[in-house]
Order: C-alpha cells, then structure tokens, then sequence
C-alpha cells in the first residue's frame, strides 16, 4: 500500500500542495508583509548591539562580562512580552496587540539611545525586550491565520524574512556610524532603532483583523469578509470558515447568512471560551497525547534553532572574524555586512520551495549545512589557533566562508520554518498560547547562548564553542527526522491529525446534543 493510501486509511489527508498553484492572493500578500514587518525589531535589536557593544565598552567603561549580559538579557526580557502576548492577542485582537508590540518597542529604542548609564541601559533592554517579545510571537501567528493554505508556508515565513532584513539594516546602521565619535555613534545605533516601529503602528491598522480571532468573538459576518478577501476561491472562504467554526465550537448553520454580523457564543467547554480561559491547563497540566506531541515538536523544534548557536554567530561575528585575522573595525564590521547580506538572501531560497518541497525537506537539509559549516569553522579556528599570533594564513578566508556558509544553512530552513512550523500545529483554541510557549523556548535558548558566549570561549575556545554547537545542531536533526511530519498543503483545522488528534468533525457530531444544549448562542447584530 502507497504512503497515500496508507494516510488515507488513517483519516489523515495525505500532505501535498494542489496540482495546479493558484496565483498568490495579494491581499493576503500584503496583510502577511505588513505583520511580519513587526520582526524587524527583533532583527535590527540583535545586529545593531554586534558593533554598538564596541563603543559602549569603551564610552560607559564596562566590561566583557556587563557586555556579555546586556546582549543576552533582552531575550530572557522578551519572555514577558511573548508569554503575555498569547493572552493579550485572544483578549484584544491580533492586529491591536501588534500596534502595542510597536509603541513598547520604541519607547525601549528611545531609552537605550539617550541612556546615560549602565543601568538606564539596561532598562530600556528589559523595555525593548518586552516589545520584541510580542512582536516576535504574533506575526506568524496573524499570518498563518490569514494566509490561504496554498501559499500559507510562503507568506508565514516572512517574520523570517524581516528578521534578517532588520539583521542587515543593523550591521549597515553599525558601518554607516562607526566613524562618529565613541560616546555618539552607539548611541544614534539605538536611536535610529526608534524609527521603523512608527511606521509600522500605522501600517499596521490599514491591516484586517485575523479571521480566526473574529469568529472566536462571534463576528461571523466580519471574518467572512475577510476570508472573502484572503482566499483564493469563494469556495475555499466557506470551507475555511466553515472549519473555523467548527474548531470553535459553533454549531452547524448558525451565522451562515449574509445577515448574521454577530453571533454571541458561549462555547462548550472543551473549547474553553473566546478569551483564553483554560488554555494553559490544556497545553501543561492536561493535554491529550496529540497536544503532547505538538508542544513537544514545537518546544523542540525552537531549542534546537537557538541552540545551535545562530545567535552568537550574529551577535559577535566580529570578535569571530577578529580571531581569524580580521584586525580593523572597519574589515570586521565589513565582513559582519556579508554575513547580514548572506542570511537575507537565502532566506528567499526558502521562501521560494517551503510549499513546493515542503517543510521537512528544507528542515533536514538546513541542519545538515548547518554541521558542516560548524565543523569547517570550529577545524579552521582551531588551526589558526596554533599558528603564531597575527600571522596571515588563507585559513581566514575559509572561516569566513564557514560563518557565511553557516548563516545561510540556517536561512534555507531552520530560521524561517521553525515559526512557520509552530504557527501551524496547534488546534486553534490552544494557538496564540502555544505559539507564545514556542516563542519562550525560543527566547530563553537565545539569552543562554549569547549570555554564555563569551565565557564559552574563554573556557573551551572559539573553535570548541562551534564543535559543541555543531553537536546540538547534529542533535537536532535527527530530532526533527523522526518527530516531525510534513505539514505542507494541510489546513490549519487538519494538521492535529497529524500528530494523533481526532477528527473534529466527528467529534462535533458526536457532542452535537451538547452544544445545543450549553452552547447558549444567540443571535444579535443586524437580526434583531
């Protein structure tokens, strides 16, 4: 018996794209770029503090350590924002929680810049931190909402995108004012941080609320509206807010006129009600083994992207290139600029295959670049080590290949996919704080690894530091070879299935005495 056959024996759609693609949605397009623009804070936080933190230690007379700390605890503070993010995003909507991530991010930007301490400094960190952690964890999870399924792993891979695109502008920001003097050019670094989120804030309310947030609130005929405008047929609209509501809890035939505009829900209790009440009891304390299996996949899926050291390579490329033979501020910040060039350009590379070869490919093939560049790096750093201080030697052209080599493995794969992945997997009820949990593990991997680097090396070296990294990398593929199925060309009411879950279809059957009887919903808006 086919794979397919076999799937289909087990009530589980068999995961392929449709044989003829439809043209990309640019309404969904241009919600899903305005979304992810979000995570450019992220991205331009973490580059711009790559070449700040050379002229912070020398302005405010701090040392490694402080240096080491104030890079990293922005990922342990952003904690705050992504837990508190789940929440927020199911209380006030996802579009309003993303103009909160922009207006804390800025305040954060605004801060660090005019600090006139260490320890102002670190307040506006934990600011930032708090911003970056709400924008980090809503942007896949609006997209992935909105996005129709045939291009929903194109356009959930964009908060990806603007990472790295806010990654280079912060390298570019570190090159275009490194030449200021040392108490000023850190200081505009920041500062300049300050702009992007206004625009964003703006652009971001041009943008419809998500589909899936909207009916949880009962406002059938404003989600129909929206997936009117998102999908790629009238067919697929119904569908997807017929598996919505479904998934939710609303019973067959309600809110299904042209009339209904809002349909107050009280929903059964294992749907947990339209604000987040009991999700966490769901996800920690009493999960099904499917939920099990999901939380497991997605925790995993995130402590392996930090893990393996993606930051640390972003964050002090140049003290790795320095150790190569790069001695000037002006060679390392330059060849910091390729490895931001190089990680935003194949990033695209994922974009382009992530629904035409699907998500485990792109996964496999990401961590196993990501090993042999680590290794390549780790073997050369290592022999540059024993050769007399300061002598030249081509070994630093091949570290430097390695870095660029290691960014871009991260870029075709394990960047992007890691969010597109989480965003997908969980039943919708559990989505917004389960995707914050990912965001957590996320965060927390990332502040221990930046906070540890450069004790790490001192410790073990550089070239030890990267064979530990290529070791959990190595680690994590085989993770992700036998615990993660392909998700491409499911919906995003179906991919449970994939992990073990039921058919909620049957179960909505099943429970349908129920429902009528505790569902208690009523009809208002423009029936009444």
């Amino acid at each position: 018996m086919s794979s397919k056959q076999e799937a289909a024996s087990e009530g589980i759609p068999a995961a392929e794209a449709p044989a003829k693609r439809p043209p990309l949605n640019k309404y969904a397009l241009a919600c899903a770029v305005l979304a992810s623009m979000n995570s450019i804070l992220l991205g331009y936080d973490i580059s711009v503090m790559s070449g700040a933190q050379l002229f912070m230690k020398q302005d405010l007379k701090i040392s490694d350590t402080k240096i080491e700390i104030l890079a990293g605890i922005i990922n342990i503070y952003s904690l705050v924002g992504s837990l508190a993010a789940g929440r927020t995003s199911d209380w006030i909507g996802r579009r309003y929680t993303m103009v909160l991530a922009a207006a804390i991010f800025f305040t954060g930007a605004i801060v660090m810049g005019l600090a006139p301490s260490y320890a102002v400094l670190m307040l506006g960190r934990f600011v930032a931190g708090v911003g970056v952690g709400y924008a980090l964890m809503i942007a896949p999870v609006y997209t992935a909402e909105v996005a129709p399924t045939s291009a929903r792993g194109l356009l959930t891979s964009f908060p990806e995108v603007f990472i790295n695109t806010g990654i280079l502008l912060g390298y570019v920001s570190n090159y275009a004012f490194h030449g200021l003097p040392v108490h000023l050019s850190w200081r505009v670094m920041f500062l300049v941080g300050a702009v992007p989120p206004v625009f964003l804030a703006l652009g971001v309310l041009a943008m419809p609320e998500s589909p899936r947030w909207l009916v949880m609130q009962g406002r059938i005929g404003d989600a129909r509206r929206v997936l009117a405008k998102t999908s790629d047929s009238p067919a697929e609209a119904e569908e997807r807010l017929a598996d919505i509501k479904r998934a939710i809890g609303i019973p067959e035939g309600v809110g299904d006129g042209d009339d209904d505009d809002v349909v107050v829900v009280v929903p059964r209790k294992n749907h947990r009600g339209t604000h987040g009440e009991g999700v966490w009891r769901d996800l920690l304390i009493r999960p099904t083994p499917p939920v099990r299996r999901i939380l497991i996949a997605c925790l995993g899926l995130q402590f392996f992207q930090q893990a393996s050291g993606i930051d640390s390579v972003v964050l002090y490329s140049p003290r790795v290139f320095e150790k190569a033979g790069l001695r000037s501020d002006n060679n390392s910040l330059g060849a910091t600029m390729a490895v931001g060039a190089s990680k935003t350009l194949f990033i695209l590379v994922a974009t382009f295959f992530l629904d035409r070869v699907g998500r485990r490919p792109l996964l496999l093939t990401s961590a196993g670049g990501m090993v042999v560049s680590l290794v390549t790096l780790a073997s050369a750093l290592r022999a540059i080590d024993r050769l007399p201080e300061g002598q030249a030697t081509p070994l630093a052209g091949v570290s430097i290949a390695a870095v660029l080599a290691f960014v871009s493995s991260f870029s075709i794969g394990m960047g992007p996919i890691a969010w597109v992945y989480s965003s997908e997997i969980f039943p919708l009820r559990l989505r917004a704080q389960g995707c914050a949990l990912g965001t957590a593990m996320n965060r927390v991997m990332s502040g221990a690894v930046t906070m540890s680097f450069i004790s790490l090396y001192k410790a073990i070296t550089l070239a030890g530091s990267f064979y530990l990294y290529a070791g959990i990398a190595a680690a994590g593929w085989l993770f992700m070879f036998f615990f993660l199925p392909e998700t491409r060309g499911q919906s995003l009411e179906d991919t449970e299935k994939l992990f073990g879950g039921g058919d909620s279809q049957s179960q909505d059957k099943e429970d349908g005495n129920d429902v009528q009887k505790s569902t208690a919903t009523e009809l208002t808006g423009s029936q009444q």
